[in-house]
């Protein structure tokens, strides 16, 4: 058996936990020739869809058994398997618990029920306290394995992991159709995370990458004593053999100065803070149901550099969505310019099965949104740039990922770049560096988002 990952870094987590499942259930991975082929696929927006689709169709073409499971899967079950025959079994969250059994039937020859998607935020109670008993009967990917059994297996040797703080979100943002197949937010236990930080450590992660839909409601369905992020950052940084603990995506309007500087004061916790923007201008993010606007967005980005001047800053942004104006892509323009932000992605708006936007009036065609993802493109490009020159001079904590070899540079990450989407430092005359080095080193240069960097020490 294979399996192939698309999508975000909650997928890989969830890959790697069905590895564990899988192995115990008496599988075996391998790179190639396997009999059968499982696709943790994505459904995020109409790009990931198509490559999940083609990535369905080219495991199908080696004449394996392909099996699809993951975002994809959930949310469209017996409609993708009956318009892609070429999938011997389309499967939930919920076949999770028995793949291992589904695979050996899918390998048999024997007809496997194609899952049936629900509203997953109807599987929880509404509120939030209550959830936590509940989703014991509810299978959350990542979630219930208690304190001390990790079922995950690393699919790679990758200095750097995702781990998985929650599942599902509560917001009702009028773009995303996340929450209705990822259900309702539901955190891990704070010991569960710890637990599986541990094992990480011990398998050779030097940092650990908090993942979930929405890391800012994190423990707001859990009891007060067991805290928040605020408690949860100092446990997992006092692991030993964990050299860096990040942070992904926080919601501006659930961002607290007492979790800003928590990121910002505790040891060996990035100073990073990849907040949810979407845009800054309040008629758009009304209409995105959503809250803030240039100023307030302005106010919280001077905050965290009042408590960390060096802090890496990252959004996305969508432009072109349904009513937006040129004074609400002015507005965008404005904060872009005052926020100075250290990487930032631009996506232009399309249609999401069963959003709210979908029926929106105001639709712009599809010249005007690539025209405005052009501009606003333009421009982030040169200011991330220019961030990028303003640390030259500095000094930045490198996490070695690459070493040289005879086709490559020595490459890692410096504090402020998250993995894979916010640029890397180039290490000069990094040949005696080895993958997983943690060093110390000065910037001398920058290459778009990118820095050029000397070592200090080792």
């Amino acid at each position: 058996m294979s399996l192939l990952t698309l999508g975000c870094a909650r997928n890989e987590v969830d890959s790697e936990e069905l590895a564990g499942r899988l192995g115990e259930g008496g599988w075996e991975l391998v790179d190639e020739d396997a009999d059968v082929v499982v696709v943790n696929t994505c459904g995020f927006v109409e790009q990931a869809k198509k490559d999940s689709v083609d990535t369905l169709l080219a495991a199908s073409d080696t004449g394996a058994k392909v099996v699809a499971v993951g975002c994809m899967a959930e949310r469209y079950g017996k409609e993708l398997a009956d318009s892609l025959p070429e999938a011997a079994a389309v499967l939930g969250f919920d076949q999770y618990n028995d793949l291992a059994e589904r695979l050996n039937d899918v390998l048999h020859g024997k007809q496997v029920e194609s899952h049936v998607p629900v509203d997953r935020r109807t599987l929880l109670p509404i509120t939030p306290v209550k959830r936590q008993e509940a989703a014991a009967g509810v299978q959350v990917p990542g979630h219930g394995w208690g304190p001390t059994k990790v079922q995950r297996r690393r699919l790679d040797d990758a200095p750097v992991a995702p781990l998985k703080i929650a599942s599902g979100c509560d917001r009702r943002c009028s773009f995303c159709a996340i929450p209705s197949f990822r259900g309702a937010f539901v955190s891990r236990h704070p010991d569960e995370v710890v637990s599986e930080a541990m094992w990480l450590a011990e398998n050779g992660v030097k940092e650990l990458f908090l993942v979930s839909e929405n890391s800012t409601s994190y423990g707001k369905d859990l009891p007060r004593e067991q805290g928040a992020l605020e408690q949860l950052l100092p446990r997992l940084a006092s692991i030993p053999g964990v050299e860096r603990v990040r942070i992904s995506y926080l919601q501006p309007a659930e961002t607290k100065p007492s979790l800003v500087a928590a990121i910002a004061k505790t040891e060996k916790v990035a100073n990073y803070f990849d907040m949810s923007f979407q845009h800054s201008s309040e008629n758009v993010l009304r209409r995105m149901r959503r809250f803030g606007d240039t100023d307030s967005f302005l106010k919280l980005v001077w905050q965290i550099r009042e408590h960390a001047p060096e802090a890496g800053i990252r959004s996305n942004f969508i432009v072109g969505f349904p009513g937006e104006t040129e004074e609400d892509l002015q507005e965008l323009e404005r904060f872009l310019t005052e926020a100075r932000l250290d990487a930032v992605g631009i996506f232009g708006y399309s249609d999401e099965d069963g959003t709210e936007a979908e029926n929106l009036d105001g639709k712009h065609d599809a010249d005007t949104i690539a025209e405005r993802v052009q501009r606003i493109g333009n421009l982030v490009e040169e200011l991330t740039s220019q961030r990028a020159e303003d640390r030259v001079g500095s000094e930045v904590l490198v996490l070695i990922e690459h070493e040289e070899d005879d086709e490559s540079d020595c490459v890692g990450r410096a504090e402020h770049q998250a993995p894979e989407v916010d640029g890397e430092c180039i290490v000069l005359d990094g040949e005696d560096l080895k993958r997983g080095d943690l060093v110390r080193c000065r910037v001398v240069d920058s290459e778009g988002v990118d820095l050029v960097v000397e070592v200090l020490e080792t």
